[in-house]
């Protein structure tokens, strides 16, 4: 509010300029704060109606999580302090659902009652428009609203000054506590009260978290003070990365670190690592686990740079490979080595995860130095019936005294033991056909025993969450070669969660994304709310059958619902607290 007006003209213009502002006219900026004018242009987009409220209900409210655990003895002590004064304190999850109120004022409190700002009900800004706790939800930011301020018209009596609570270790928004009375009450008082009961919050918070995390914390903390360097801390649910690291990389170097780093965790030792980053630094990363009385905690990451040396940068003509795309360090070095090993007729074993391109890698290959040569691809699963191993064998034993060409074992992994022992004796004789196998792990006790002895060289595919800077020229060259002459354009949204997704069906299933977008859309912007739902998941592992139909449920139960997942939880039948927990186990974004 201006010094220079007093309240009641400050009140007035302030409604005159709601008013203009819902009547789609011009206002002034001197008159309306920006971040209250920012919320109303907001609600305005969501369609939140001005002259009533209409919320969503929770009747299973978790009363245990340690939120409410920590803040319910400060919460009883501010109400105590401010007893007879017309305040009320309320706190709230991250939706904005009022989780407890302490009222000190029976006044105040039978008008809240009035406008269903009591517990169960969501006050996020999507269903009310501006309010301290939505807004502040939003802005991630403390927010004082004041009196007309308020979208909905209802709620001009009120002055709320609310405040986001955030995890101590982790960082994400937990909920929010507001401060609620009548307008032209002392809103300075109000919001400094919640910022240091927000505080307070937090620091109980620190001592109720689990044991995980506070001791992968602590060794967070005296990692990062032992060294000047880019220090990470990762388990299962939470990444950690000091300001040395935000402050020097680019936010692409930081994405490519900490896939880098979940990678290694859960390894029982100490884990040494290189890899290449997108910017062209080498990265050195040095995992170390983190124990504790029931086992590993997750491990703490120093990391230190090199910039490679020109000689040993991979040529960058290797992206001309026919049907190859990727401009990535990581995976030019990869196709560079491949390329060596033939040129150098030595066998080879292409190691990674399924969906990296290791096939198309070999093809590749061969169709650059002999497109019109002999290319023979084997499958170790045609060899799991028993009564066909000596077929299968046979086959191999033709191919190998052929005279020249390629041979691919495809899932050599996969071979039934018979097979294993046959293809190792197969594979000592003298022949002049270039052998390449590929695995999805080249530790199999089997394959390490019988073939490996036999290849020199062995090479691993890297996954696409560790190139993802060349998702956007993968996704041209595959919506090229999925549909002619489409009219589709990706835009920033879209083409950044397609980068951030994690991919674990690497360009496999980036490509059955595109088929799937393909089949309801062949023209016009790809917005992200548009992917398909598994590009909509940041679950790092491959889905059951059954946990896919249920991820796919869930999204299009919020995207037609316009995210509320009240009603989604309804359509679908389950609890809100269910719907909640599904979300976050399934990674599910940009809805």
């Amino acid at each position: 509010m201006s010094a220079t007006r007093n309240p009641g003209t400050w009140r007035r213009e302030i409604a005159d300029a709601r008013e203009r502002f819902l009547t789609q006219q011009d206002i002034s900026p001197d008159i309306v704060r920006q971040p209250i004018l920012a919320s109303w242009s907001r609600s305005h987009r969501r369609g939140v109606e001005a002259d009533h409220i209409d919320l969503p209900f929770v009747d299973d409210l978790d009363t245990d999580s340690p939120l409410v655990t920590a803040a319910a003895p400060i919460l009883r002590e501010l109400g105590a302090q401010l007893q007879s004064e017309p305040v009320s304190i309320l706190l709230t999850d991250a939706q904005g659902v009022v989780l407890d109120r302490v009222d000190s004022d029976p006044a105040i409190a039978r008008y809240l009652d009035r406008v269903d700002l009591a517990p169960g009900f969501s006050y996020a800004e999507r269903f009310v428009g501006t309010n301290g706790i939505g807004t502040a939800l939003d802005e991630g930011r403390p927010t004082l609203v004041q009196g007309p301020e308020h979208y909905a018209e209802n709620l001009e009596r009120l002055a709320c000054a609310g405040v986001p609570i955030k995890h101590p270790v982790r960082g994400t928004v937990l909920g929010a506590l507001d401060l609620t009375s009548w307008a032209g009450e002392s809103a300075a008082m109000m919001q400094a009260l919640a910022g240091a009961c927000a505080e307070r919050i937090e620091r109980g918070l620190l001592n109720t978290a689990g044991l995980t995390e506070l001791a992968l914390f602590r060794e967070y903390l005296r990692t990062s003070q032992r060294t000047n360097g880019v220090v990470l801390a990762v388990n299962g649910d939470v990444v950690m990365m000091n300001e040395r690291a935000r402050r020097t990389l680019s936010p692409a170097d930081q994405h490519s670190l900490m896939e880098w780093a979940a990678d290694v965790r859960g390894e029982p030792g100490p884990v040494t690592l290189i890899c290449d980053l997108p910017s062209g630094l080498v990265a050195r990363l040095g995992y170390r686990p983190v124990e504790g009385r029931r086992g590993q905690l997750g491990g703490v990451v120093e990391v230190r740079f090199s910039r490679q040396p020109v000689a040993a940068r991979p040529r960058r003509d290797v992206a001309a490979l026919p049907g190859l795309v990727g401009g990535s360090g990581v995976w030019q070095r990869c196709v560079a080595e491949v390329e060596n090993c033939y040129r150098q007729r030595e066998w080879v074993v292409l190691s990674g995860e399924s969906g990296t391109g290791k096939l198309a890698l070999l093809r590749a290959v061969r169709a650059r130095h002999d497109p019109a040569g002999h290319f023979r691809v084997m499958s170790g699963e045609e060899s799991a019936d028993p009564t066909m191993v000596d077929a299968w064998l046979d086959a191999v034993s033709g191919e190998l005294s052929g005279g020249g060409g390629v041979l691919v074992i495809r899932h050599a992994d996969r071979l039934s033991p018979e097979a294993l022992t046959g293809l190792g004796s197969l594979l000592q004789a003298s022949t002049d056909c270039w052998v390449a196998l590929t695995v999805t792990g080249a530790d199999d006790p089997g394959v390490a025993t019988h073939l490996l002895p036999h290849f020199p060289h062995t090479v691993t595919v890297p996954s696409l969450r560790h190139h993802s800077e060349d998702v956007p020229e993968l996704v041209t060259s595959l919506m090229a070669g999925l549909a002619r002459g489409h009219r589709l354009r990706f835009g920033f949204d879209a083409m950044q969660q397609l980068i951030r997704s994690p991919w674990p069906g690497n360009v496999t299933q980036l490509r059955s994304v595109l088929i799937e977008l393909l089949a309801v859309r062949r023209s016009g912007t790809v917005h992200a709310g548009d992917l398909p739902a598994q590009a909509r998941s940041a679950i790092r592992r491959q889905l059951s059958p059954i946990e896919a139909l249920e991820r796919d449920a869930i999204v299009r139960s919020l995207t037609t619902h316009g995210g509320n997942k009240t009603r989604a939880s309804a359509e679908l039948g389950m609890s809100r607290a269910t719907i909640y927990r599904k979300i976050r186990d399934y990674g599910i974004s940009g809805v």
